[in-house]
């Protein structure tokens, strides 16, 4: 054992506590486990809980974490997802070093181990199709039936088997089954498929193999190969934990890994289940899988969330078996509170109105120096130039302002930031009576740094000079469903029913500091007073910035449940 383990790590979960009896007792000198993603679509944030698990624990117990790719299926594989996956666990901050591999990588050992199995007369070639095998399976209350094809001899079985690897069989005619109990009140151990046939070109093997085993008999046999001490699955994986055992007892595996169950994460307000995030994807619903309203690795990153944020969450929420539905504002938290750390700041008017300093000089302009981050002097300052025609924000004035509004209104003052106090003089109308610009004056002695700045002001809005300031397209995301549970509501179940129509807010009129023109893909923002924002990382370009809202600044949305509530 080394040094690092004989004193191990505080438990912080059940399977940390696990591990550490583990190696207090000598069952194991070191510890190894396994990510092993299927390549047939993105990662997404629950994918996050098991990559921060699995490779947290390698790190936290001196071990190490096979990146494993189970590329069992070559009908539903992309080399593209096998490049995004592993672009995404890196992002997150992992590191496999020299642990990647592949399902594909042990075909030929899987093969031996399902010829052994039938040499004990514990598999046997099927020639039923898939559905005279599911009518003789049973049910949860009703026992299956044997399949007619379970007693063929063991010098038949092989022949069969061997014939199907070499493709002398078209897809569908035989599959290997386990010989175990069709009586089995575990349905998963009456007789399931062990391989079957796909003539179709894999990613990575090409043409050599027709013939593919099905997840439940590679994982195991993969984990005993590389030597994995904890399997850790989540909960859907349970009732598969006998199978898993029961083939690493039957045959010559080079060890005995253990399966252990977790919940799964499930999120409110949005849908983890790979089918339905395909459903989104292909019926164009989304804009691919990097779309930031979709809860991807690819389409936070492009969103702007940040790494730590995402590990955060994931430490927040916890490892148990209890299975619970985590509110969003969790992740969203974890996103304000690290940005918060890191985010330069910045001014930027959404929805410009156009002010007017008509005693400010016509041909003066003049340059305040705030900081860019007020709790990190190291990041400096930055320029914001001022000038006698600046914009704010239309959310800013109100010409018949409520109690207690501290905005701009008619005859109101209000303290520019980082500038000086103006009063509002004059409200100019279009010709459709709608407010065009306002017309106000501003008190010289009370730039910000001088004395006269203390005069008591109590609101203070963000603002951006006319002449200086640089146009951009600014992205209002929001959350992709309406309902806590997408598609509970609907008899049939349709999840698509609940897509929130204003999931999206394009604004093109925004306005921001000439220091953004700087501003690079995946750069991120606090925007004050408004959000954090992301430059786009995929339609941004430097002559034609796009911002996309990572995050408001508080939960908009417990304001709206809470007060949906007390209608109720």
């Amino acid at each position: 054992m080394s040094d690092k383990n004989s004193t191990p790590t505080p438990a912080t979960d059940f399977i940390r506590n696990i591990i550490s009896q583990d190696l207090d007792s000598g069952k194991h000198q070191h510890i190894v486990t396994r990510f092993p993603p299927e390549p047939n679509g993105q990662l997404h944030i629950g994918h996050a809980k098991s990559i921060c698990l699995n490779f947290g624990v390698a790190n936290d117990f001196d071990g190490k974490c096979f990146m494993r790719f189970d590329d069992t299926n070559p009908v539903k594989e992309d080399n593209e997802y096998v490049e995004g996956i592993l672009r995404d666990v890196r992002w997150l901050g992992f590191d496999w070093g020299e642990n990647l591999t592949h399902a594909s990588d042990y075909f030929e050992q899987l093969y031996l181990f399902a010829e052994e199995l039938i040499q004990k007369g514990k598999a046997y070639v099927e020639s039923q199709n898939a559905d005279e095998i599911r009518e003789l399976r049973g049910t949860l209350t009703e026992p299956g039936k044997n399949s007619p094809f379970r007693e063929r001899s063991v010098v038949d079985n092989l022949t069969l088997f061997r014939k199907m690897r070499d493709g002398e069989f078209d897809d569908g005619t035989h599959v290997l089954r386990a010989k175990i109990d069709m009586a089995s009140p575990n349905i998963n151990l009456r007789d399931p498929v062990l391989y079957r046939i796909r003539k179709i070109s894999h990613q990575r093997t090409a043409d050599q193999w027709c013939i593919y085993p099905l997840y439940d008999f590679t994982h195991g046999l993969s984990d005993a190969l590389e030597g994995v001490t904890h399997s850790l699955c989540t909960l859907e994986f349970e009732d598969h934990r006998p199978l898993y055992e029961w083939i690493l007892a039957e045959v010559s595996a080079p060890c005995l890994p253990r399966q252990i169950e977790f919940s799964r994460l499930n999120l409110r307000y949005t849908v983890l289940s790979k089918r339905r995030l395909i459903q989104l994807v292909e019926e164009r619903h989304v804009d691919g899988w990097d779309d930031p309203r979709m809860l991807t690795l690819s389409g936070l990153r492009r969103r702007g969330y940040p790494p730590s944020a995402i590990r955060l969450f994931c430490k927040r929420i916890g490892i148990s078996k209890s299975e619970n539905n985590i509110e969003m504002s969790v992740l969203e938290d974890s996103a304000r509170e690290e940005l918060d750390k890191t985010a330069p700041r910045a001014m930027a008017v959404l929805r410009p109105l156009k002010v007017v300093i008509t005693n400010y000089p016509e041909d003066k302009t003049e340059e305040f120096e705030p900081s860019r981050h007020p709790k990190n002097p190291d990041m400096g300052t930055r320029k914001v130039p001022f000038s006698r025609e600046i914009y704010i924000d239309h959310d800013d004035f109100r010409i018949d302002p409520p109690a207690k509004y501290f905005r701009l209104a008619p005859g109101k003052e209000v303290r520019l930031r980082f500038a000086y106090v103006i009063r509002c003089e004059e409200v100019i109308y279009d010709s459709d009576g709608k407010v065009r610009e306002l017309h106000c004056t501003y008190d010289q002695a009370t730039r910000s740094g001088t004395k006269a700045e203390g005069r008591k002001v109590k609101g203070i809005i963000h603002w951006v000079s006319i002449q200086h300031s640089v146009p951009v397209e600014v992205r209002l995301y929001d959350r992709l469903f309406v309902n806590p549970s997408p598609g509970s509501d609907d008899p049939g179940g349709n999840f698509l029913n609940d897509l929130n129509p204003d999931s999206i807010e394009t604004v093109t009129s925004c306005r921001v500091e000439p220091g953004l023109l700087k501003a690079k893909p995946a750069d991120v923002y606090q925007f004050e007073r408004v959000g954090y924002f992301c430059v786009d990382s995929k339609e941004s370009r430097p002559e034609a910035l796009v911002f996309n809202r990572t995050v408001t600044l508080r939960d908009t949305w417990a304001k709206l449940e809470q007060e949906n509530s007390g209608q109720n």
